[in-house]
């Protein structure tokens, strides 16, 4: 913008006649006068910190289009939304940093028209008056669960905190060993018992839980039964886990409810679509569970929301507990949620209407076909700089869900030969990262594997190769 000179910076202009240059002047109608004047204000002190930093030398005056572009490019990075789209090539479907479930275009439409008009929100049409936000989607949680009542909370943390608080403060709840799960975050079990006012009575052992267990540590003191789902991980060899119908019994017997943590939690049966089996509320509320809590951003392919189902009674005693308020969720979730229950009514075609479903059963012909497709282009984006090839592969339902159970996929593993190869492999994950939709993979094994199970946008992929920039990996 400025060469060094004996009067070099004399001749940068003050900053209230920069900002009233025609240019400028129109960034200024686009982003407005408080941004563009940090920006210019920003580029003039970089400007002049440059002069300080570099020796004298005679140079022309004042580049007016060189400051304007600088200030343009600044305020368009400033500006930039900080969530973006990316095209997840993890092999993850369920990607927790990534968004985990991507809504249908019902929910979409729904969100949009909470979002632009006011609407019932906690309003009863029929008696004119003050109503109950968790209306909205109770009536299809108890048609689809088989449960007397519904409410709903931000996530499924605060699912199992509000539960516990409102049955159980200072008193106990037996758990079995082998259910103490920590999920991502750190969210851990004990640690929710502890906040939410209740102390955890550890039963059974790591690998082995028996209904004698729970039976030895029931109390006067103890307030329910609870069994946690172990959604994320999995205990094989020498096992024993004590059947929900048969904790049912023992807490009636006892007086006591009956809570089930499903985690994840789904609202039909997986096998029916060809995927593992994962337990769903109506299987546990026929078992006898009282209450049952699960997430609506996992399996169930919602936005994110903790979902309580179960006795009328015991969920209108969480519904009264001061803290729902604190925990409660917003229109635009009660809009996204409503719209994707409303598809479990129809499971005929939740399959092709439910992204999650269709991206967990989509076939691996039409991904490996996809691959073929693909391989040519990113061959050519390459120039000569790394290989890439056909690769089989196995993808992940993710967020916590059928941990060991994978599904067959394929997928396209970029690299370089040589000792460089792991270096290289995450200079190519970072060149796919910048590109204008990044693109986000995994590095294994000395490559940069792109799993094509939830690529959707085949154009916008290919379109955007021209933009990819390699270094030298051979360096």
């Amino acid at each position: 913008m400025l060469n060094p000179g004996p009067s070099a910076r004399r001749a940068i202009p003050s900053l209230d006649r920069l900002l009233r240059l025609d240019a400028v002047a129109r960034l200024i109608a686009r982003y407005g006068r408080p941004l563009v004047t940090e920006a210019a204000r920003s580029e003039l002190a970089a400007l002049r910190a440059g002069l300080s930093r570099r020796a004298s030398r005679p140079g022309p005056a004042f580049d007016e289009g060189g400051f304007v572009g600088a200030c343009a490019a600044r305020l368009a990075r400033e500006t930039e939304p900080s969530l973006r789209p990316v095209l997840n090539l993890t092999g993850t479907v369920l990607h927790t940093n990534l968004g985990r479930a991507v809504m249908p275009e019902q929910a979409a439409r729904a969100v949009a028209r909470a979002m632009t008009r006011p609407v019932n929100l906690e309003y009863d049409l029929e008696g004119g008056q003050r109503g109950e936000r968790d209306r909205h989607v109770e009536r299809w949680l108890t048609r689809l669960t088989g449960a007397e009542a519904a409410l709903v909370v931000n996530n499924n943390a605060a699912a199992v905190y509000l539960a516990l608080n409102t049955l159980a403060q200072k008193k106990e709840v037996p758990v079995s060993r082998g259910e103490l799960i920590e999920i991502g975050g750190a969210f851990r079990i004990p640690d929710i018992m502890a906040r939410a006012g209740c102390r955890l009575r550890e039963v059974g052992t790591t690998n082995r839980t028996h209904l004698k267990d729970y039976a030895g540590a029931i109390s006067p003191r103890t307030a329910a039964l609870m069994k946690v789902h172990t959604s994320n991980y999995a205990i094989h060899g020498f096992t024993a886990a004590v059947a929900e119908a048969d904790l049912a019994a023992l807490a009636r017997r006892h007086g006591l409810p009956f809570i089930v943590d499903l985690g994840s939690g789904m609202l039909v049966d997986l096998e029916d679509y060809g995927l593992p089996h994962e337990p769903t509320p109506r299987e546990a509320l026929a078992a006898g569970a009282d209450l049952v809590t699960f997430s609506g951003d996992k399996l169930l392919g919602g936005p994110q929301a903790g979902l309580i189902v179960g006795r009328a009674a015991l969920v209108e005693r969480i519904r009264k507990n001061p803290m729902k308020r604190a925990l409660r969720v917003d229109k635009m979730t009660l809009a996204a949620l409503e719209a994707v229950l409303r598809l479990y009514a129809d499971p005929g075609r939740l399959g092709e209407r439910l992204p999650t479903l269709k991206l967990l059963t989509r076939p691996l012909a039409e991904i490996e076909a996809l691959a073929k497709r693909l391989l040519p282009p990113v061959q050519a984006a390459l120039a000569g700089k790394a290989e890439a090839g056909i690769v089989a592969l196995r993808s992940q339902i993710g967020s916590g869900s059928l941990p060991v159970d994978l599904i067959a996929s394929c997928g396209i593993a970029v690299s370089v030969a040589g000792k460089r190869r792991n270096a290289a492999a995450a200079e190519i994950a970072s060149a796919f990262r910048a590109l204008p939709v990044p693109v986000i993979g995994r590095v294994k094994d000395g490559a940069f594997i792109m799993d094509l199970r939830c690529l959707e946008h085949e154009d916008e992929f290919v379109e955007q190769l021209k933009h990819l920039e390699l270094g030298d990996m051979k360096a």
